[in-house]
């Protein structure tokens, strides 16, 4: 299939104004980068906890902030999940003590300022056991028969439609519960006198400790020059080492530029960003090297056109492959950007931007690379060409004389000056 053919445009005639254009994005990400003090990671690379709490009415984060204010140390953010009841809780926490107490703290303030007065258990905070527990004698005592495995069985059957979207860990009343396969109206009624339903419900909790997020820090930093290091030497093994490094610096400006993006947008980087990144990598080396492939044959069968005419002429004939390939992924990329949630939203943006910048990389960055080496080799040979071909200063005529004087004649032949005097 393809798009276009016998396309002949200009690309490397608009290469000034992308170059141009990738010299801002990278100026205004280093700029903010340097301004924020660096990229703004997630608890998985500087430690710390990230909760998820679904509330059942709409909660202001300003709510939510001033409730945990000075009960637990160092700063607290908290982040509203768009289109939904739900914030994101993170806390940077510097030692393994705070650590500790981090969740513990952390339930009994949403308890406090959230949870249902009156000193039943919170239905949303159970897990199977404690709900077997809880519920074994009330059962029983309303005359409902069940053995050991039953109770079990429905207890978990329970939780599973409690925790299934779009309930999400919550529910508004215990009459909901009237949806799940054997409960009765004496289960409900029990459920109602010894439990209780707060407003919220935690969905998530992380924590990281601080020492495993600097070594995870440095492990994806290293994951990510290493895989440009095996590529540079790969692609200079199959082609020539220019064309590796080339490509080597159109990926690092890509990563550049997209880690400078997350800064101005005030986005975090964790571990699905990284794997992004190195997704990013990879897409974006194998899209120039489908097009110096392209330039590799052409230089075999269009020895009469100039260089830049021949790449201009590469990229072209890659038209259609690159915009099926780069617009199809685009496309999925944009997707999971608009409809993959909160947890999703900083590896979609990262894909997003990559493609973007990465597709563009490989016709004005990559190319315009290999052309200005070309150019320059080939301003080096004409140098030395032209010394070489150079006459040899002519002599005087008394140096001329003076060496045509002192030469001995050869054998077998007379002295000709001598004659001619």
């Amino acid at each position: 299939m393809e798009f276009f053919r016998d396309t002949n445009y200009d690309f490397l005639g608009k290469k000034t104004f992308f170059i141009g254009l990738s010299l801002i994005l990278t100026a205004a990400g280093l700029v903010s980068l340097v301004m924020k003090g660096g990229p703004r990671y997630g608890i998985d690379f500087k430690g710390g906890t990230m909760t998820y709490v679904k509330f059942a009415n709409p909660t202001h984060e300003d709510q939510v902030r001033k409730a945990l204010s000075g009960k637990i140390p160092g700063e607290v953010s908290v982040q509203p999940v768009v289109g939904s009841n739900e914030v994101m809780i993170g806390t940077e926490l510097k030692s393994e003590k705070e650590l500790d107490k981090a969740s513990q703290v952390m339930k009994e303030t949403l308890a406090a300022t959230f949870g249902t007065p009156g000193g039943k258990p919170d239905f949303h905070a159970m897990g199977q056991d404690a709900l077997v527990e809880k519920l074994q004698y009330p059962f029983q005592k309303a005359g409902v028969a069940l053995s050991s495995d039953g109770l079990r069985a429905l207890a978990k059957a329970i939780l599973t439609y409690r925790d299934t979207p779009p309930r999400s860990g919550l529910i508004r009343s215990f009459d909901d519960l009237k949806a799940v396969s054997g409960v009765t109206p004496a289960m409900i009624q029990a459920m109602k006198q010894e439990l209780s339903l707060s407003s919220y419900a935690v969905r998530n909790f992380e924590l990281v400790g601080p020492k495993i997020g600097g070594e995870l820090r440095s492990q994806a930093v290293m994951a990510t020059l290493f895989a440009l290091g095996g590529m540079l030497v790969y692609i200079a093994f199959r082609f020539e080492w220019i064309y590796g490094v080339a490509a080597v610096l159109a990926v690092f400006h890509d990563t550049i530029i997209t880690i400078g993006l997350f800064s101005i947008f005030n986005k975090e980087i964790n571990l699905t960003v990284i794997a992004a990144l190195l997704t990013l990598v990879g897409y974006s080396m194998n899209d120039t090297i489908v097009v110096f492939d392209r330039i590799r044959e052409n230089l075999k069968l269009k020895r009469k056109e100039s260089f830049p005419q021949l790449v201009n002429a590469s990229i072209n004939e890659t038209l259609s492959r690159t915009v099926m390939a780069s617009g199809l992924t685009f496309l999925t990329a944009m997707s999971l950007w608009t409809f993959g949630g909160q947890v999703l939203n900083g590896f979609a943006f990262a894909l997003v931007v990559g493609i973007i910048v990465g597709t563009y990389s490989s016709i004005f960055i990559a190319s315009p690379i290999l052309i200005a080496w070309y150019n320059r080799t080939e301003a080096r040979k004409h140098s030395r060409r032209s010394v070489s071909a150079a006459p040899a200063p002519a002599k005087s005529a008394s140096a001329r004389s003076v060496v045509e004087n002192a030469a001995p004649a050869r054998p077998g032949k007379k002295d000709k000056s001598k004659a001619a005097r």
